[in-house]
This record gives C-alpha cells, structure tokens and sequence, in this order.
C-alpha cells in the first residue's frame, strides 16, 4: 500500500501541464519554483532588515528614511530576480532556449509594454542616482508634493491637500523636475508690494528690510532683501524675498510675510 501510494504521488508530481523551452512543467516544477521564489523573498527581508539595522546606525537622522528607503528597494529587487533565475535553472527550464521560442511573443508585447519597460528603467536610474528620496519635496506640474514611496515603476507622492498621486518614474527620471530639498531645506520665497507714487523709496526699502527680519520662521542668519522692481499704473513696485527652513509650508510662510508686510 505504502509503494502504491507512493507510486501515485509520484505519477501526481510528474504529471506534465506544459513544455516551456524544451522542459516539461508538472507539479514538482512549479512547486520547485514557489519553494526557491519563497526562500528568495525570505532572504530578502532578512537581509534588508540587517541593512536596515545597520544604515540606522552609520546615517544621519536627515538622510536615514531616504537612504534606507532606496538601499532596501534595490536590495530586493535584485535578490527577487536572482531567485527566480535560480529556481528557473534549478528546474532545468533553458532561458535562452526559452527566451529564443518567446523572441516573436516578446517583440509585440515589447511594443505593446513600452512605457511600463520605459518607467521600469526609469525608477532604477532614480533610485540609483538618488537625486529623489522618500520625505522630498518636489514640485511636479505646478504641484507642491512630498514623496511618500518609490517603486520601480511608478513614485507615489501626497499633495497639501492630502492627495495622493502616482507618478509615473519616466515623468521623474526624463523631466524637469524642482526638488526643493535635494542639498538643504532653505527656500527663498518672494512677496510683491506696491506703494503709491510720492513716497519715500528709501523709507520704503528699509521698512521691507526690517518687517522681513520680523516674520515668524525666516531664517535669522540670512539677511531679507528688498528690491525696486518697476513703476506700475499706479503704484511703486517693489519685492521683500526671505529665507525659509520648512518648504512644505511655504504658502503658510508666505501668508505670514503678507501680513508682517500690512501691519508694518
């Protein structure tokens, strides 16, 4: 009985479903494949919980969510794909026999996959380069937003708003993009005044001068500037500019340099 059962369980396991690349797929094959895949994804969270573990140590505290964040994300990936060739190879699937069967299947679907593989690209030049991490500031298309996580294809950010968008990485990687945060966290941010005719320039540029040094969060150890910029219709136009440390809250900042500017 225990040679029947076992006949049968083996007879079960060989049973062919396909033939992929000259290689037979049964039941062993696949389940070859989910044990290497498994102990690939395992030997991924175990090895970036030890990079994790030890960038904590050796970083900044300004750079650790960034840096962690793209070490992890390539880690991954690249333990991800070394297993599935593993268990391609432990199973005796021939990649270049099967890649050579798949040649005409792959030109049309290469066509049809061409932003995904363009966006693929894309993400590991920007997780490379690290010009774009994790707690950023950016602006794209006109919009204030913070990353919040980069994947290998697409980079979900939030706007002030609480939005959360997907960004495709070919728009990050190919475009321009401003980071706000990229060598520090200053910002200058501009606030136009008009004044009328017949009034004192001078008084005029220093008063801007000194209520830029009152705003509530400008940066103390940079010196506020305030410049004439033209003659408009009906007013003298000039422009006070200070420094700020948060650009998230830059439209904050700016409502506060308003109102220093109105109460003088």
């Amino acid at each position: 009985p225990v040679g029947r059962y076992w006949g049968g369980l083996r007879s079960m396991l060989n049973l062919q479903f396909v033939e992929i690349g000259g290689t037979p797929v049964t039941l062993a094959t696949i389940a070859t494949v989910v044990v290497v895949m498994a102990l690939s994804y395992w030997a991924s969270a175990l090895v970036r919980r030890q990079l994790k573990r030890s960038a904590a140590e050796q970083l900044a505290d300004e750079d650790k969510a960034g840096r962690i964040a793209v070490i992890e994300r390539l880690v991954h990936y690249g333990i991800v794909v070394l297993g599935l060739s593993v268990a391609f190879q432990t199973v005796g699937v021939n990649l270049s026999g099967l890649f050579a069967a798949g040649a005409v299947f792959a030109v049309g679907l290469g066509f049809a996959m061409q932003n995904i593989a363009q966006n693929f690209v894309s993400g590991v030049i920007v997780l490379v380069e690290r010009v774009i991490k994790p707690g950023d500031v950016l602006i794209v298309d006109g919009r204030l937003v913070r990353v919040i996580e980069m994947g290998i294809r697409s980079t979900i950010v939030r706007t002030r708003d609480r939005e959360d968008l997907i960004v495709p990485n070919g728009i990050l990687a190919q475009g321009t993009i401003a980071n706000l945060t990229l060598e520090d966290r200053n910002l200058r941010i501009r606030i136009p005044v008009g004044v009328a005719y017949g009034s004192d320039v001078d008084r005029v540029l220093k008063v801007l001068i000194e209520v830029g040094g009152r705003v509530p969060g400008a940066v103390k150890s940079k010196q506020p500037t305030a410049l004439l910029t033209g003659f408009g219709s009906s007013s003298i136009d000039f422009e006070l500019s200070i420094w700020i440390t948060n650009p998230w809250e830059r439209e904050a900042m700016r409502s506060e340099a308003h109102l220093a500017v109105w109460r003088g």
